[in-house]
C-alpha cells in the first residue's frame, strides 16, 4: 500500500528536487523518477524548495537537472512559464526550439547563481510573443519586456526569491536587458559605449557572462563572431573608464589664465600650448597637477619656446 498524507506528499517532493540535484551534480541518476504534484510540492516551503533548486542550477549538469525537474512534475507544478518553453520552437515554425536553447544557455553560463538563474528565465516572453511575417519568418518583439513582467507574476506566486531581494532585482534586470550587448557590432561611439555601461551599472559583468552564453549557434564562425563582438565591447568599456579615471595632469582654468596673462584671444592657439604643456610633463620635465599660477609662470619663463 503506498503511503498517503502530508508527510507522504512532502517526501514525494523532495524525492522529486532530490532526483534533480542529483541529476545536475553528476548527469545521472540512478534512482527512479519520483513524480511530484502541485499539491505535493505546496506542503513544502519556498525557503525549503529554493535550496534544492539553486543546486540544480549551479550544478556541472544543469540541463540534465532541468530535465529532472521536467520529468518529475517539479516545472509544471512551480514554474509554468518555463515548462511552456518545452517544445516550443522547431518544426513548422523554423525557430530553434527554446527549451533546448535555454538549458544550453544555463549549462554555457558562468556558475554565478544570478546569471544562471537568469539564464533560465531569459526567454519565458518568447512564448507570447512570437509572431510570423507575411514572409514567413519567425520574431519575438518585445519578448524581453514581456519576460520580465512573466519573472514579476512568477516571483509574486511562488515567493522563491522574497528573501533575497537583491538577487530578485539582478534577475529581473537581466531578462529585461538581456538583449542589449548582443546589440554592439563594433560601430557605437565611445559616448554610446559610456552610456550603455553606465544604464547596466552594477550589473555589466553578469550581462555580459549572460550575452555570452546565450550564443547557442552550431556555426563555429557565428559564434566566435558573436563573443568576439561582446568581448570587444567588454574591453572598450574598460578602457573607457581607466581613462576617464584618470585626473588631468593640468588644472581647470589654465587656458582662461593663459588669455589673460598673454593676452591671447580664443583659439586653436590656447589647446596646441596646453597640449605642449602636457608632453612637458609626461617627459617628466614639469610636475603635473600643480595650480595654474605654476603653469603660467613657466610659460612666461619660456616665451621663445611656446611663442609668446
Amino acid at each position: 500500500m503506498t503511503a498517503s498524507g502530508p508527510a507522504a506528499d512532502q517526501d514525494r517532493a523532495r524525492l522529486a528536487l532530490e532526483r534533480a540535484v542529483e541529476c545536475a551534480e553528476r548527469g545521472v541518476t540512478s534512482d527512479p523518477v519520483v513524480l511530484a504534484s502541485a499539491e505535493d510540492l505546496q506542503r513544502l516551503s519556498p525557503e525549503d524548495i529554493r535550496p534544492w533548486l539553486d543546486r540544480v542550477m549551479m550544478g556541472r549538469f544543469p540541463d540534465e537537472g532541468l530535465d529532472a525537474l521536467l520529468v518529475g512534475g517539479v516545472l509544471d507544478a512551480l514554474l509554468p512559464e518555463v515548462k511552456a518553453m518545452v517544445g516550443f520552437g522547431d518544426g513548422e515554425w523554423r525557430h530553434k526550439d527554446v527549451w533546448k536553447h535555454t538549458k544550453q544557455v544555463v549549462s554555457q553560463a558562468v556558475p554565478r547563481l544570478e546569471v544562471r538563474w537568469a539564464a533560465l528565465f531569459h526567454d519565458i516572453g518568447k512564448v507570447r510573443t512570437r509572431s510570423i511575417s507575411p514572409d514567413g519568418e519567425v520574431h519575438f518583439f518585445g519578448h524581453a519586456e514581456v519576460g520580465a513582467r512573466m519573472f514579476d507574476k512568477l516571483d509574486r506566486r511562488q515567493r522563491l526569491f522574497n528573501a533575497e531581494d537583491a538577487l530578485k532585482r539582478e534577475i529581473r534586470f537581466l531578462v529585461l536587458h538581456h538583449l542589449r550587448a548582443s546589440q554592439y557590432d563594433g560601430s557605437w561611439t565611445d559616448s554610446a559605449v559610456r552610456r550603455f555601461a553606465r544604464e547596466i551599472g552594477p550589473y555589466l559583468d553578469d550581462l555580459l557572462c549572460l550575452s555570452r552564453a546565450d550564443i547557442t549557434t552550431k556555426r563555429p564562425e557565428k559564434k566566435r563572431r558573436g563573443i568576439s563582438m561582446i568581448n570587444e565591447l567588454s574591453t572598450r568599456i574598460c578602457a573607457l573608464a581607466e581613462e576617464d579615471a584618470k585626473v588631468p595632469p593640468l588644472p581647470t582654468g589654465l587656458g582662461t589664465d593663459m588669455m589673460r596673462v598673454f593676452g591671447l584671444p580664443p583659439s586653436r592657439r590656447i589647446g596646441e600650448i596646453k597640449r605642449a604643456l602636457e608632453g612637458a610633463v609626461e617627459a617628466g620635465e614639469l610636475p603635473a597637477h600643480r595650480e595654474s599660477e605654476f603653469y603660467v609662470q613657466f610659460l612666461a619663463e619660456n616665451r621663445e619656446r611656446f611663442g609668446l
